[in-house]
């Protein structure tokens, strides 16, 4: 599996740990939507897409399901975050 492609939408609210959301296209094919970019007390890390179950909890929709693919994607999608903020 290769991230082929990873976009970037940042946020500007200054009171929001939410940064961005990120879309992830793998091998060309897959394309992973709302990967969160969030701002945490040791820095940056991704949030993968979720939904609130009836109980009121939240559950991950698409997930790594080990630590090496999900430090492929946290990664990719903050090196592009932060070649976004350069560009501004």
């Amino acid at each position: 599996m290769e991230i082929t492609s990873v976009r970037v939408r940042k946020f500007e609210k200054e009171d929001s740990r939410m940064k961005g959301i990120a879309t992830v296209l793998l091998d060309d094919c897959f394309a992973i939507h709302d990967i969160k970019v969030i701002e945490g007390d040791n820095g940056l890390f991704i949030a993968m897409p979720s939904r609130k179950t009836p109980a009121g909890e939240y559950r991950d929709i698409a997930h790594p399901t080990n630590q090496e693919t999900r430090q492929m994607f946290e990664t990719a999608i903050l090196e592009a975050y932060n070649a976004e903020e350069t560009e501004e």
